[in-house]
């Protein structure tokens, strides 16, 4: 099962330094202790066997961005879109690194056909592996500009996803009309959990209740922080903060325009029952997430993480896209442990911390009996997993204090926005009379 993502891409040379990081690409678990290090370790094939998961097409992973630019410059085409940044991403302990690299650059192969310099990286550094290719769009053999449309994403990314995923014995996302849907958002939908189509169905649901004509309805969404694009074949409404509109029919069959319809029609007892009935789970309930596990859901949710499209305006996650893998790797790591609070944070920190100081006082003193011992390469490699802990740790401290800012400033930032809706309608009502 793999789902898939494309970006356009504005400045190549972070796209592609963000996808041949190598703390992401080398297979081996520990972490290298910086950037600089990891990078020159990975890169000297002689003394390791380490397997770096990256490769490229019609250019050199070292000068991509280079390479990418010169082609721009011969055609003189470097306006515009630079590239573009695909995501391919597996289920968790469902590939293997290798089995993932090679759909990766199959998938480029068969979108690209020759014609763009890419780069082609996997990702190992969270239980979902993931692909990423960043490829130019302007052709290295005729100079023409690739164009990313709904129609090049699921007749070529998507089929062509899909298909590689059948010929190598993986499932496949199977969505509402065959239309795409990001992996979190379906996983989290399957078990029941929140996500930013949840929360929709959920703001429909009240509006209804407070509704009895069609009209009504309407304002109590607008209330609530939505835009409607209403003189359209198919109505779409798009959520506060959100850049794009969506079609109502995306949300499931008890939620297009006819529905709603009917719903608002109903007596009120029955409109009741409907919505105590649409907010029950298929599957069995899950343990609601509190204290920071619920901080971090609530924020990925208010940025969008978990659809399609990510949140605009103000609160973009283009500021966040590079943090984005750790922040999954913080949630994991709070949920692995059942930590919902920062006093339980610091509990589970603070024997880590001792068992580091017991380590390193161990492996100073055999150091003083014999330091070509071999005992002192094992303690290192012991130490490694628990620093990664406290690092952990400590950065889940400092991203909530984070979070709550950035939220604080999100409400900030909705309540500014009604406001200038409520002036706005004030001078009009002025006018009218």
């Amino acid at each position: 099962m793999a789902y898939t993502s494309i970006l356009p891409v504005h400045r190549l040379d972070h796209a592609i330094d963000y996808v041949r990081d190598q703390e992401k690409t080398v297979k081996k678990p520990e972490q290298a202790d910086s950037l600089e290090g990891a990078i020159a370790y990975a890169m000297n094939r002689e003394k390791t066997e380490t397997a770096v998961f990256e490769d490229s097409i019609g250019c050199t992973c070292a000068c991509a961005f280079a390479d990418m630019a010169a082609t721009k410059e011969r055609f003189h085409k470097a306006g515009g879109v630079q590239g573009y940044h695909l995501i391919q991403s597996f289920a968790e302990g469902e590939v293997t690194p290798e089995l993932a690299h090679l759909i990766g650059q199959e998938l480029a192969e068969r979108l690209l056909n020759g014609q763009f310099e890419a780069v082609i990286t996997t990702h190992l550094n969270t239980r979902h592996y993931h692909n990423h290719i960043v490829f130019n769009s302007v052709s290295m053999m005729d100079g023409h500009k690739y164009h990313s449309n709904s129609r090049s994403y699921y007749e070529d990314i998507r089929q062509n996803s899909d298909a590689l995923c059948r010929k190598y014995g993986l499932s496949i996302i199977q969505t509402q009309g065959g239309k795409g849907m990001h992996y979190a958002q379906w996983k989290a939908e399957k078990e029941g959990r929140p996500t930013w189509r949840s929360g929709i169905r959920m703001d429909i649901r009240e509006a209804i209740q407070l509704s009895f004509t069609w009209k009504q309805f309407l304002r109590q969404m607008e209330d609530k922080g939505y835009a409607w694009k209403l003189n359209r074949k198919h109505l779409a409404l798009k959520a506060p903060g959100m850049e794009r509109y969506i079609r109502l029919k995306s949300l499931g069959e008890s939620y297009t325009e006819t529905a709603i319809r009917e719903w608002i029609l109903q007596p009120e007892h029955f409109r009741q029952q409907r919505a105590e009935k649409e907010t029950l789970p298929n599957k069995k309930q899950h343990k609601k997430a509190v204290g920071i596990q619920a901080l971090y859901y609530f924020y990925m949710y208010r940025l969008g993480i978990w659809g399609k499209h990510s949140v605009g305006n103000a609160y973009s996650l283009k500021a966040d896209i590079r943090k984005l893998d750790e922040r999954i790797e913080q949630l994991h790591f709070l949920e692995q442990h059942k930590i919902t609070s920062k006093k339980e944070l610091e509990a589970y920190r603070k024997p880590l911390e001792r068992q580091i100081l017991e380590i390193l006082k161990e492996r100073r003193h055999l150091y003083r009996k014999d330091p070509s011992s071999e005992q002192l390469k094992e303690i290192t490699e012991a130490l490694k997993p628990i620093r990664k802990e406290v690092k952990l740790c400590s950065q889940i401290q400092e991203h909530a204090l984070e979070i709550e800012h950035r939220l604080q400033q999100m409400e900030q930032w909705e309540q500014e926005k009604v406001q200038q809706k409520l002036e706005t309608e004030n001078r009009k009502e002025k006018k009218e009379r």
